[in-house]
């Protein structure tokens, strides 16, 4: 009886001290949900459909396809097309730009670019900047062929490494009518030069030397080696660029593992194509897409905004920055509260009409 009790009694200890623990675990890790953060919105105004095509390449791409419940039968509706942060999926800030537009009567088209998520591509996150342009204009093509979408009136978003594939491919797709860009990151410029042009030109060429000796290694048959990408633990010595990413993909404020994938490899590129990004300038001749209008957004505190200052003096007129008070990089995925729906809304609205 003795025995028995004690044994009651060490056992109820251990679930308490295991329950404390937990929930320190949960305190130091949980996720910064501040300014209205929900990246995973859900709204009874739309509908969502999942949709399939093909780009030029003959490789699948994946989207979820947003439409206005109130849709009226033989009414043609403006189209956007959404593109989602360098290494995420739709599910991961697309989706929630994709509701929230279609919300205010635009179809919209969250896509997954190829190589990530449910669009095609093998290895999966391969670094391919030409084929990802693609897509959108693949997508164009799509909205394109929908009897309840105006394919006059087509716009797309990118949000961070989308916001520059998106102008690459706006550059030779006049069809893209209007573009818009959140928190955008330049990929070629940031592979080749870092934050600030912080990078060296020997650091570039040891990353192209990494990348080809990679690139040999999974010739002959070794294992795929991935760039770190998110951090999938923080400590002392943890930037706070890294610990601003960790909040939203290592968190349940932002990460989400399509089916199949490793939960611990969502954002890390393949190191044996990162190189291809070298060869990337979606800015060059950026201020051939006037008349098209065109407009940056970026936080006022974003470690990116560089990118969006670049683009904004690069391009011609029509063109607009704005800068959000108070916001930095990732707060524009998912802060609903931060992120300027009206300047958004008002930008597609006048130029989709």
């Amino acid at each position: 009886m003795k025995n028995t009790f004690m044994t009651h009694k060490i056992r109820t200890l251990t679930t308490v001290v295991i329950s404390l623990f937990l929930s320190v675990i949960t305190n130091a890790l949980g996720a910064d949900m501040s300014n209205g953060a929900d990246n995973f919105y859900k709204s009874d105004k739309v509908t969502l459909k999942k949709v399939e095509f093909n780009n030029q390449y003959k490789m699948k791409v994946a989207g979820n396809l947003f439409i206005p419940k109130d849709q009226k039968q033989g009414i043609k509706y403006p189209a956007i097309i959404v593109g989602h942060p360098m290494g995420a999926v739709k599910e991961q800030s697309s989706n929630l730009y994709a509701t929230k537009l279609a919300e205010h009567g635009f179809v919209t088209l969250a896509i997954d670019l190829s190589f990530w998520g449910e669009s095609e591509g093998k290895p999966g996150h391969l670094v391919a900047p030409e084929i990802y342009s693609d897509d959108f204009s693949a997508a164009v093509d799509f909205l394109s062929t929908q009897s309840f979408v105006d394919k006059e009136r087509i716009g797309v978003l990118g949000i961070c490494g989308s916001g520059s594939f998106a102008i690459s491919a706006a550059k030779i797709d006049p069809r893209m009518k209007a573009i818009a860009t959140v928190s955008m990151y330049d990929m070629g410029a940031a592979v080749r030069n870092g934050l600030r042009k912080s990078t060296t030109l020997e650091q570039r060429r040891e990353i192209i030397k990494s990348a080809i000796e990679q690139r040999f290694v999974e010739f002959t048959g070794g294992e795929i080696q991935y760039v770190p990408g998110t951090v999938n633990k923080l400590d002392e010595n943890t930037n706070p660029i890294q610990r601003e990413f960790y909040d939203f993909y290592r968190t349940a404020r932002g990460a989400y593992a399509p089916k199949g994938e490793l939960p611990e490899l969502t954002t890390k590129p393949m190191l044996s194509s990162i190189s291809k990004f070298m060869n990337f300038y979606p800015f060059n001749d950026i201020d051939t897409i006037s008349p098209r209008p065109m407009m940056f957004i970026a936080g006022e505190e974003a470690h990116s905004i560089e990118f969006s200052q670049d683009a904004y003096k690069r391009a011609a007129e029509p063109k607009e920055l704005v800068l959000v008070k108070g916001a930095g990089h990732v707060d524009l995925y998912d802060r609903v509260n931060l992120i300027p729906w009206n300047k958004l809304t008002s930008f597609f609205t006048k130029n989709l009409k």
